[in-house]
């Protein structure tokens, strides 16, 4: 990059005489250029930071590579995380300079190549520049590239980003390097950039670079059009998103938002929405529109309709443009003078224990929000309505999520192994991996053969992830092909790779045939992405026939090919029935089919597609395939397991000898002789899940362990808790004996739980022989009664008919005097009349309204005027 390129201005970036250079001189970002270029030449590496529209993506590769400005012909690769970006920067680029794609423009995403030898600047996902990189780690021939649209923090951009950082510390310290976004956390990719872009190396000196600190970082100017902001919430309190669900209120209240602003504002609308399914729905919403054409964009709509939106209006018709987070900063769509943002967002979630992975709708950032208004902002001024109140505006999150984050860690843990860093721990990443999500990824790996016990790449593990698909769907290309041939597995596993529209139903057989024979976008990309993985296998020999095999592939049908292929991707998710519509995944996941799916009457199903709804304990299945037992078994081979199984199920312990399939169980039969360590663990899980009730507690044991309960309470010290979670935390020390005997319920029914308590007395310290003077069974009252002290509520009660008290003035105090006893004074009939701790004060100031109450009920009883002195007695007057 060093011959000149520090030399060339901003007004050398016309192409003179060209008919495209005014649009070319109206972008701003050429005023960036000069700095942009001294410092790729001063140190290799550069953050780029420019809002959506000032030609970061299109200008900027055009002069690097020497198109644009007269600088040296350079290579330059720019790499996109979404194909319809990629193959929108391209055609951009090849109109500026009166081109098609595939001359000095070119593009490569998965499936699809406009390229050629020629081909100065080509544009490429992430995906298919992680491959390159693992085919050729010294990308040969590229002089530059550029990671656009850094801020999203797609996995595959980090770990290319920590992939290129590598290549230029050990191969490559030419290799110059440029982080582009519109808003991004400039500081972290410049540190980034700037820490881990070279070791100082050989090399390093000879073209500026150096461990220098952070990288520079490059602003440029953007459309500075005003954008007003409406708060435009919805009438009436909606559902906050869980899972994919989006309350069908809130798209209903978008649907009226729009229509509302056609009226207010001019100008063309662009309308954000979290996903495929819900651009479809609002787009039914606004059928009928007279004054304005209805398009929708998204990763799946067709080129056609893509190139339409791009291309702008002809100034006739207005349009609205419902959109994906695609026309954030990735896209740019002329004629809008209008944003209406719903507040909401796609996500990648991992449920590792379940084995789950899908997008989750979340409440879209405030970066988010912030590029999505500056959309209405780009040509001339315009106004921007949100669908939530202006008080939530502060709680939202400042930035995305990365997605490494909560993503499924598979197929990166696949990229490093690859790398040589199973561990990711020497590569340079803004956020590291989480462990536990490395862990279950390499679990999955160790699992399909693509990694060793050392989590290294094995041959088998190269080759899955050359295919540029994840590793669950390569492992059943690679095995499904030698069982039913390259085109079936590559048919299935293309139809894997990419879900089918909603419309295909749930089967995925059905959805095959469907597929097979249709016309729309999506099975126009299916048949091309088949073919390339066909080619991909017959290519590698993956896919050799072998006599008696191959003579059984054509007999399997398509049902049966489905079933195989979608269990070899996603074994844990095999499932047995177990109800009308409701089956078990072998992960340990129910799963329900929907209203009126065809598979229900399956004993057996391979669940491609499901999610979990957040409150739901089971899993909707989205794309299954029949199979049956055998080839469940065989696809989830890793899983089975067979054994003893003593366990406390049902209120009882059960002990079988059980062969699974994961959570699934396929045959039992019952132990004769358990394991009695086995039978132990079990009998103490029963006493945690259904509590110490399990032992016979006769009254008089319920009476000691109430006893100890309050000396613990009042003395603590040797006295032990005999709470149930104590008790349960130390069975060995008192129920230890007992535990070795028994064999299931009935034996814990026999255990006298009173003398197995009486161990847990602290003899050795000789307080046990206190028991009966610290917390006494009963106390003689005056009347010469003994009566029994009930510990069972908060404080000791001593309960006696009032007649038999007379004379005492005072309550005895127990556990060595600290506590007095409450007094219940009962009426003759043994009904409670008072209640009292102080005696002397009872007899003195509340005796007279009890007696005044009692005695015409009771005139048989003493009801003397002075209790203090009268004679306790439990008779009647005529007795006495």
């Amino acid at each position: 990059m060093r011959a000149g390129l520090s030399g060339i201005g901003a007004e050398a970036l016309t192409i003179p005489g060209d008919p495209r250079a005014e649009a070319l001189d109206r972008l701003p970002v050429r005023e960036a250029v000069p700095a942009l270029l001294r410092a790729l030449e001063d140190r290799g590496v550069a953050v780029l930071c420019a809002p959506p529209g000032t030609g970061k993506t299109t200008l900027v590769p055009l002069v690097l590579a020497g198109l644009v400005g007269g600088g040296p012909v350079r290579r330059v690769l720019v790499a996109e995380p979404r194909r319809i970006a990629a193959r929108a920067a391209a055609r951009r680029m090849a109109w500026l300079l009166g081109e098609r794609p595939g001359g000095k423009i070119g593009f490569t995403v998965r499936g699809e190549r406009q390229a050629g030898r020629g081909t100065v600047v080509e544009v490429v996902t992430t995906g298919v520049l992680l491959q390159r990189l693992q085919r050729d780690q010294e990308l040969p021939g590229v002089d530059v590239v550029v990671l656009d649209e850094c801020h999203e923090r797609h996995l595959d951009a980090d770990t290319a980003a920590a992939f290129l950082l590598d290549v230029r510390a050990a191969l490559r310290p030419d290799l110059r390097l440029i982080a582009a976004s519109a808003t991004t956390d400039a500081e972290g990719w410049a540190r980034l950039l700037g820490d881990g872009g070279t070791d100082g190396g050989e090399g390093a000196t000879d073209c500026g670079d150096g461990p220098e600190g952070p990288a520079p970082v490059v602003s440029a100017p953007g459309v500075s059009h005003p954008v007003e902001v409406v708060w435009a919430p919805p009438e009436r309190p909606v559902r906050p998103p869980h899972g994919m669900r989006v309350d069908p209120a809130l798209l209903d209240h978008v649907a009226a938002v729009v229509r509302r602003a056609l009226r207010e504002r001019e100008g063309d609308v662009l309308c954000f929405l979290p996903g495929v399914g819900e651009i479809a729905r609002v787009a039914g919403k606004l059928g009928g529109l007279a004054e304005a054409e209805v398009l929708q964009v998204h990763g799946r709509a067709p080129a056609a309709v893509q190139e339409a939106v791009l291309a702008g209006t002809d100034g006739g018709r207005r349009r609205v443009v419902l959109a994906t987070s695609v026309a954030e900063s990735s896209l740019t769509v002329p004629g809008v003078r209008i944003v209406v943002d719903c507040g909401l967002a796609r996500e990648p979630r991992m449920d590792h224990a379940r084995g789950l992975s899908a997008l989750t709708t979340v409440r879209a950032s405030r970066a988010a929000a912030r590029q999505r208004a500056g959309r209405a902002g780009r040509e001339a001024p315009g106004v921007v309505y949100r669908c939530w109140p202006e008080a939530e505006d502060a709680r939202l999150p400042r930035f995305p999520s990365p997605e490494i984050a909560g993503a499924d860690l598979t197929a990166f843990a696949l990229q490093t192994a690859c790398w040589g860093d199973p561990d990711a721990s020497g590569l340079a990443l803004l956020d590291p991996p989480p462990t536990g999500a490395m862990t279950a990824a390499r679990e999955t790996l160790t699992a399909i053969g693509a990694v060793d016990a050392a989590g290294r790449a094995t041959e088998r593990g190269t080759r899955m992830a050359r295919l540029g698909l994840h590793p669950r769907l390569a492992r059943a290309l690679i095995d499904g092909a030698k069982e039913v041939g390259a085109r079936r597995a590559a048919e299935v596993v293309a139809l894997l790779s990419e879900e089918p529209p909603r419309e295909y139903g749930d089967d995925l057989a059905a959805a095959w045939r469907t597929a097979r024979h249709g016309g729309d976008p999506y099975a126009v990309r299916w048949r091309q992405e088949a073919r390339r993985l066909e080619q991909a296998l017959t290519g590698a020999g993956d896919a050799r026939p072998d006599g008696a095999r191959g003579a059984q592939r054509a007999a399997r049908g398509d049902d049966a090919v489905a079933g195989l292929l979608a269990a070899l991707a996603f074994p844990e998710r095999v499932a047995r029935r177990r109800g009308d519509r409701a089956y078990l995944m072998a992960a340990g996941t129910g799963a329900e089919l929907g209203d009126g799916s065809r598979l229900g009457g399956s004993p057996w199903l391979a669940v491609a597609v499901a999610d979990r709804p957040v409150t739901s304990a089971s899993a909707r299945v989205r794309l299954a395939a029949v199979t049956d037992e055998d080839t469940a078994r065989a696809a989830a081979a890793a899983l089975a397991s067979e054994g003893a199984e003593v366990r406390w199920a049902e209120g009882d312990v059960v002990a079988r000898r059980v062969a699974r399939l994961g959570a699934i169980e396929l045959v039992s039969r019952p132990l004769a002789k358990p394991d009695p360590e086995l039978v132990r663990q079990a009998l103490l899980e029963g006493l945690r899940r259904e509590g110490t009730g399990l032992l016979r507690w006769s009254a008089q044991a319920t009476a000691v362990r109430q006893r100890m309960a309050f000396l613990h309470q009042e003395l603590g010290g040797a006295w032990p808790d005999v709470s149930d979670a104590a008790l349960l935390d130390r069975t060995d020390d008192w129920l230890g004996t007992e535990l070795a005997r028994a064999r299931g319920r009935a034996d814990l029914g026999r255990v006298d739980a009173g003398q197995a308590l009486a161990r847990l007395m602290p003899w050795a310290t000789g307080e046990a022989a206190r028991f009966e003077e610290l917390a006494p069974e009963r106390i003689e009252v005056p009347s010469g009664s003994r009566v029994r002290v009930d510990y069972g509520a908060d404080r000791p009660v001593l309960a006696v008919k009032l007649q038999e008290l007379f004379g005492w003035q005072e309550a005895p105090r127990i556990a060595g005097g600290r506590v007095p006893l409450l007094v219940h004074l009962l009426s003759p009939a043994g009904r409670p009349a008072a209640v009292t701790a102080d005696l002397a004060s009872f007899w003195k100031d509340g005796y007279r309204s009890v007696r005044a109450e009692l005695r015409g009920r009771y005139p048989k009883h003493p009801w003397p005027e002075d209790p203090a002195t009268a004679e306790p007695t439990r008779r009647t007057n005529t007795r006495r």
